[in-house]
Order: structure tokens, then C-alpha cells, then sequence
């Protein structure tokens, strides 16, 4: 059993082993298959850039930013490649779960969906309509989108599910029945919201604003910048787990009054991001903050941010231009056209995990710095980032998931309520998975799932 999305929008990416680029989405699913994410389980990952604009990465390559007009007008090409993609699928598993994006009846994009009916059409296979009912309106949406189906792919539909219920899933009793008469397709059950059952956001932009972050008493606060452009949020999400802190996703100075440290996290656009961070003040506070000892961390576009000087001439990584950094590392970045996209082993102490690389620019520093990690290169270790007294940069994506390395930073920082939650991030996840199997399980009528696969 593999995973597969056509084509995902998000600026959470993963780095495959081999060197693609994928959605994250794709890879957490390919870990609860127990399978390596490779590029062909998401073949077009657009990485939204603002104003309409979009980087297409198409077999886990980094390609051009494209306008959004530019983009629907070569679908007929990218079927064509997702199709030769679905053919392969077509020998190496026996049940391919396809995610589909949004609605599958926007009619405006009907006739150059690439993610949603056209796959299953073309694979002959069956759909499970999912209804979100926190956006409201579940019903509507079912119906809805029965409705506005052609007649040909009504005939594909298994089963429709309402997810995210909250409160008494009894009041959802007898759902199947009410909604017969305007639907045809039958009602599987409802899956309630378990907040602990969640192993990551796709979106970079589903983390809760400062404004609706509280401040306690008893947990000392991880200020983590909220680019426009954020990329790769999920950096933060081992830190969830652990007790005595709390994370804060900021954006305006203020929130870094009581910052017990201060996380940069990557961002798509890097210098247009730093050119944020001046503009919101959020800049010099955070200066500020590092002179009065406060911690300060960043990663990959972060890192680059907290150099003395950005340069990109070409605009390969966005916004082109040459700019002051932070000032807070000895660092210079030159963003260069060739994307560095790596999977690599990380040692920090006695720790050893998996993180990975994303990044257009080449950081630059002085010899004699003291690095913040070890990877494995080929004859040995290689230093990675700088660790700067309380100032630490890398390039590594999840750095955080090593306890190790989030107790060092707590130490730092003087965190004396810290506790460590998870110490085997990728074990925390498979129990993750195995309970969002019982949750299904449990609350979901499966046999017109199984019949099928079986079948």
C-alpha cells in the first residue's frame, strides 16, 4: 500500500532520500505504509511564493516560478507526466490511496483537474468523500458535491465520512438516514477531533496566530516567528510534546517581551521575509533580545536571516536583492541557482537522527567556529552550523525532534521548568499512526472499503 497526491500546494516539504522534494503530507503517509517517501508519491508540489506565484517541483525537481494563469495553461503537459507516474504505480503496489485536493467539483477547474476525478478515472478506481464539519455546513458540502458530480463518477463513490466532529457523536445518530433522500452515496460514519492524534500540519499557515496564544505562568515561552512566506513549520511540533514551555508563533514585537528564546523558522522567500522583519520592528527586538542573553535559533531561511549580509542578484530563492542581515552570526549567504536537497545523519552528543537539507543559498563563515551539529559525509563527520555562545544557525530540518538537542537549548535558556516529552520522536509517530488506525476502526463503518480492496 502507497500513498499518492497528483499535485499538492505547500511550503511544507520533505527531502526523499535520494534528493526529491515532495509535501510533507505524502511523506507522513508513506511512514504509517512503513515505506520510503520517494518523489512519485507527489509528482507536481507547487511551493507558493506570493503574489499568485508558485515554484513547481515536478518529479521532486525544483523548477521555475510560475504566474497561476501561466500554470493551468500547461496542465495538459503535467497530466501527462502525473499519468506516466500512475502507470508505474500500476506494477509496484497493490492499492495506491490517492488524496485528492479541495473540491473535486470547483467547476471553474473541472476540465484541468489533475489531483482529484481525472486519477481515479483513469485507474478505474473508487472514491471516499470526506466532509470537514468544522468549516460548517457539512451536509451542504455532501449533497453539494453529489450533486455537481458527473454521472460517470458518482458511480466510483464508496462512502461519504464527516471529519473532525466535536461534542457527542450521538447527535449524529441517524445521518445516514436524513441524507438518502438527496444522496445516493452511502454514509460510512463520523470521526471525532482528537487533538492528540495529530502527527502534523500540511499547511505552514494552520498554526494559531499570536493573538490567539495565552501566556502561563508555570510554562516559559518558545517565540517562533510567523513569516508570510513560512515554510516547514512542523520544525516546531517535537517541542508540543514537552512540558514547561509552550510555543508561540509571533508576529509583531511585542510578543517577544517574556520570549524565553526566539526561533527564526525557513521561510520561501528569504530576503523578502528579512525586509518583514524590519519593517514589523520584529528585527531590532529580536537584537534586543540576544543582547540581554535571550537565545536565539535559526533555521535554514532563519539561519541565512541572522548573517551580515544576503545576497541573491538573480532572485533564484524570490525576491532578488543584496541586504543586511541580523548581524548575529559571522555568516554571508549567496543564493545560487542549484538547490541543495539532501537527507543527512545528524549527531549532536550522544544522539543520532535523520534530518535534511532545502535550501538555494551557499552560507559562508570564518574557520574556528564552533559548530552546532556533526553530519555524515562520505570519510566521516562534517561540522554543521554555528553555535555561537546563545546564538545557534543551521540548515537542518528537524533538528528538534532530537531530545537531546531541545533539552540543550532549554539549558540555555534557562528553562528550569522544562521536561521532555517525546525521547524517540520517529517511535512517537508510529504509536500515532497504530492509534489513528484504532480511532478509524472504531468510529467507521469499513466493510465497502474492504470489499473493494479485497475484491
Amino acid at each position: 500500500m502507497a500513498p499518492f497526491k497528483a499535485q499538492n500546494m505547500s511550503n511544507n516539504s520533505y527531502v526523499t532520500l535520494d534528493g526529491g522534494e515532495i509535501g510533507r503530507a505524502q511523506a507522513v503517509q508513506a511512514e504509517a505504509c512503513g515505506l520510503r517517501p520517494v518523489a512519485a508519491m507527489n509528482p507536481v508540489l507547487l511551493k507558493p511564493s506570493g503574489e499568485s506565484t508558485s515554484q513547481v517541483v515536478l518529479h521532486g525537481i525544483p523548477g521555475a516560478h510560475v504566474q497561476a494563469g501561466a500554470y493551468y495553461r500547461d496542465q495538459g503537459q503535467l497530466w501527462e507526466e502525473v499519468r506516466q507516474v500512475l502507470d508505474s504505480w500500476k506494477s509496484s503496489c497493490d492499492v495506491l490511496v490517492m488524496e485528492g485536493a479541495g473540491s473535486p467539483v470547483e467547476l471553474n477547474l473541472m476540465d484541468r483537474d489533475i489531483v482529484n476525478l481525472r486519477p481515479i478515472d483513469y485507474l478505474d478506481g473508487r472514491w471516499i468523500l470526506v466532509s470537514d464539519i468544522e468549516r460548517g455546513g457539512v451536509f451542504a458540502q455532501t449533497v453539494g458535491t453529489w450533486t455537481l458530480l458527473p454521472e460517470s463518477s458518482r458511480r466510483r463513490g464508496l462512502g461519504w465520512i464527516a471529519n473532525k466532529f466535536r461534542g457527542d457523536l450521538r447527535l449524529f445518530d441517524g445521518v445516514g438516514e436524513l441524507a438518502s433522500p438527496y444522496s445516493e452515496l452511502p454514509y460510512l460514519g463520523a470521526l471525532p477531533m482528537v487533538r492528540d492524534l495529530q502527527p502534523e500540519n500540511e499547511d505552514s499557515l494552520s498554526h494559531p496566530s499570536s493573538d490567539r496564544m495565552t501566556e502561563s505562568a508555570d510554562q516559559a515561552n518558545l517565540a517562533w516567528i510567523r513569516f508570510p512566506r513560512l515554510s516547514n513549520s512542523s520544525d516546531c511540533q517535537p517541542w508540543e510534546t514537552d512540558g514547561g514551555v509552550c510555543v508561540q508563533w509571533v508576529d509583531h514585537p511585542e510578543a517577544l517581551r517574556n520570549a524565553a528564546a526566539i526561533i527564526l523558522p525557513g521561510t520561501k522567500d528569504t530576503l523578502a521575509d528579512l525586509k518583514w522583519l524590519k519593517q514589523s520592528g520584529l528585527a531590532d527586538a529580536i537584537t534586543r533580545k540576544s543582547l540581554e542573553g535571550t537565545p536565539v535559533v535559526g533555521i535554514c531561511g532563519g539561519f541565512q536571516m541572522m548573517g551580515e549580509r544576503l545576497i541573491d542578484a538573480d532572485g533564484v530563492a524570490g525576491t532578488p536583492g543584496d541586504t543586511a542581515g541580523l548581524g548575529l552570526l559571522p555568516v554571508i549567504t549567496v543564493f545560487e541557482k542549484d538547490k541543495h536537497i539532501e537527507q543527512v545523519q545528524t549527531h549532536f552528543g550522544s544522539s543520532s537522527w535523520t534530518c535534511y537539507e532545502i535550501h538555494n543559498g551557499r552560507t559562508h563563515w570564518p574557520a574556528g567556529v564552533d559548530p552546532l551539529f556533526q553530519i555524515e559525509r562520505t570519510g566521516g563527520l562534517a561540522p554543521e552550523g554555528i553555535r555561537l555562545g546563545k546564538i545557534w544557525g543551521s540548515y537542518l530540518h528537524g533538528m528538534f525532534e532530537s531530545a537531546e538537542v531541545r533539552r540543550a537549548l532549554a539549558l540555555t535558556a534557562g528553562i528550569r521548568s522544562y521536561q521532555t516529552g517525546i525521547e524517540d520522536w520517529q517511535s512517537h509517530k508510529r504509536e500515532l499512526y497504530d492509534k489513528m488506525a484504532d480511532v478509524l476502526e472504531s468510529h467507521l463503518n469499513l466493510e465497502p472499503i474492504l470489499r473493494y480492496v479485497e475484491g
